[in-house]
């Protein structure tokens, strides 16, 4: 009985000593965690901190560049010209919608101006004695009208890009309008819904409705409102619609109804613009066969008879 009380009491000492032993080591391993834990967040804390700062220095340097580009665009231009509001209508089509966006384009467009000059006339002795004498004039008259030209062209290029996309949405845009009336929302709803839906696929369009949006929000009459839209877009699309809505509000007409038919009409002109694109294809592939595929398909036809022509010569000679 002793020998059997000394074996329980010693395992017993054991197990207590055991589970003690555990329970520190689980505390110690809960601290160091605690403590890993604590580091990582301090760590993550100040690499945001650093991003942070990165990008605000990055973001008032920016500032400071347009604020001077937009003070080199004031000075040459005339806030109540006729051609800067011709060229604010372009910026904003094209999604520049800054008050500063016309004397930021101005002011661009002089700095690309001026300074391919001061390069060209700091590069010219380097290699100014192998051209000829009227050389800096010409290429300073060609740089000059490049540096004119190519913002112009710049902006073309993206109004022209972005009026694909909202050819390429609007029957989009049209199928989901028609949804959300028929589904009992008013129309002004229906755009709001639609330009959330579309800011995926369509952000422009998108933010196209949502400043008519804030237009009819405003007070401005649905019309006018509609009127503008097709303006901002620059569509014949968007224009007809716009005119078979201000037509249905004065005849009375139920919306759901032009709308739906508007969009089966969009739908049948989708199906029709790229059953052209596919039948001019075979005329836009005419210059390129002609200019690469024709002579390689000649040289191979062509080359092992003027190899044997000329062996024969060769023999015969």
């Amino acid at each position: 009985m002793p020998i059997n009380f000394l074996q329980t009491s010693n395992f017993a000492l054991v197990s207590i000593l055991t589970i003690v032993t555990l329970s520190a080591l689980a505390v110690l391993a809960v601290k160091l965690a605690r403590g890993l834990k604590a580091k990582k967040k301090m760590a993550q804390r100040l690499e945001s901190d650093a991003a942070r700062r990165t990008r605000t220095q990055t973001q008032s340097a920016s500032q400071k560049r347009d604020q001077v580009i937009e003070k080199i665009g004031r000075r040459f231009s005339d806030p109540n010209s006729e051609a800067l509001s011709k060229l604010r209508a372009r910026l904003f089509k094209a999604g520049y919608y800054s008050k500063a966006a016309p004397y930021l384009f101005i002011g661009i467009r002089f700095i690309a101006l001026i300074v391919p000059q001061l390069l060209l006339l700091a590069t010219w002795p380097l290699y100014g004695d192998r051209l000829p004498g009227n050389g800096l004039m010409l290429a300073s008259g060609g740089l000059a009208v490049i540096s004119f030209v190519a913002p112009s062209f710049i902006l073309d290029k993206k109004l022209s890009r972005l009026q694909d996309q909202y050819r390429e949405g609007f029957p989009d845009m049209m199928d989901l309008m028609v949804a959300c009336v028929e589904a009992g929302l008013s129309l002004d709803g229906a755009v709001q819904r639609v330009s959330e839906e579309l800011a995926q696929r369509y952000p422009n369009l998108a933010d196209h409705l949502k400043i008519m949006n804030l237009e009819t929000r405003a007070g401005r009459a649905r019309t006018e409102a509609w009127k503008n839209f097709a303006d901002r877009l620059g569509l014949d699309e968007a224009r007809a619609l716009a005119t078979m809505l201000r037509q249905s509000e004065e005849l009375g007409t139920s919306v759901g109804e032009t709308l739906r038919v508007f969009a089966t009409d969009m739908r049948e002109k989708r199906m029709l613009y790229a059953e052209e694109k596919a039948l001019a294809l075979p005329a836009k592939l005419v210059v390129p066969l002609i200019l690469f595929v024709f002579p390689s398909l000649l040289t191979v036809l062509m080359l092992p008879a003027v190899v044997r022509m000329m062996d024969v010569m060769a023999a015969t000679s």
